[in-house]
């Protein structure tokens, strides 16, 4: 498994890491799941203490505490549930976020976060305040980095430019291109993007349009993508869908890792033998490029 530096940070991520949100809560699988990714040779989990109101942090602490030493534990805060867990709230308050990291050690049974994000963010944050929270963090010794995870163009712009964040977690896919609007400004900080929903919610594996439906998937409609994912398969022949979907996004340096997510082993072994196949050439990516829309966002206003 190959490597790649986080932001500027010394955390060289696998360029593949397991998105755990959809480890369940049942602890047998979700054990066999983390066992077998770190037998594919990955070394970075991304949870929030959100999931499953923390269970799903507990799960990935128990797991890997007998290697810790050896693998990257990133982590989100910014919401909090509600006494009745069934809603929650924003509060990216600097008390929230020294609170709310103590709580999420706790269940990770760890000493310190590699990569601690913000799950979220809107233009009205005091972000000064928040930013302040995550240095404060930095400096006593509970998390390592920080990062943010967000599709909001003008959050992001922001905390580009009053931060020393190391990374910017955000959707991007073959069926989504809007981040490759803000690749030369992330490059250009040394800020790194982790891929999450590079399959695009199961659209770009074999099962294509069985994750259809008549809504379409943004800016395609159903009878587009009966069209298109067909073609994205044919035109590489020899290369399974995922494969190239995965390698899409790992062909730009600004990707750190892409960070699908498994609810079974086999799911998670075919993600990793296509990470791990060959990298696509220039003549496919230009293929893939001509035959998807490049995507951008509706407003840049939030």
């Amino acid at each position: 498994m190959k490597n790649r530096r986080l932001g500027n940070s010394e955390l060289f991520v696998s360029e593949i890491g397991l998105g755990c949100m959809s480890l369940g809560t049942v602890e047998s699988q979700a054990s066999e799941i983390i066992q077998a990714a770190l037998d594919e040779g990955i070394n970075y989990f991304d949870t929030a203490d959100l999931y499953n109101f923390g269970v799903n942090e507990e799960i990935v602490g128990k797991n890997l505490k007998s290697v810790r030493e050896q693998v990257y534990i990133a982590t989100k805060v910014g919401n909090r549930w509600n006494e009745n867990k069934d809603s929650w709230s924003w509060d990216p308050s600097g008390t929230h976020i020294k609170t709310a990291v103590k709580d999420s050690l706790k269940r990770l049974e760890t000493d310190y976060i590699d990569l601690y994000q913000l799950h979220g963010g809107t233009i009205s944050d005091n972000i000064e305040e928040t930013v302040e929270a995550f240095e404060d963090l930095k400096k006593e010794g509970y998390i390592r980095y920080y990062g943010i995870s967000s599709i909001r163009p003008n959050v992001i712009k922001k905390f580009t430019e009053k931060s020393d964040l190391d990374s910017v977690m955000m959707q991007y896919s073959l069926l989504d291109r809007r981040p490759e609007e803000w690749m030369p400004l992330l490059e250009n900080k040394q800020i790194s993007i982790i891929a999450r929903g590079p399959l695009a919610k199961g659209l770009l594996s074999e099962k294509m349009l069985e994750k259809a439906n008549e809504d379409g998937y943004l800016d395609y409609s159903y009878q587009e993508l009966k069209d298109l994912l067909p073609q994205l398969k044919d035109k590489l022949s020899g290369r399974k869908l995922n494969d190239t979907a995965l390698q899409f996004v790992l062909s730009h340096q600004s990707v750190a890792a892409v960070v699908p997510g498994a609810s079974s082993v086999q799911q998670l072994r075919e993600n990793c033998r296509a990470v791990n196949s060959s990298s696509l050439t220039e003549a496919e990516l230009d293929v893939l490029k001509q035959l998807t829309k490049v995507n951008k966002y509706e407003s840049h206003r939030d």
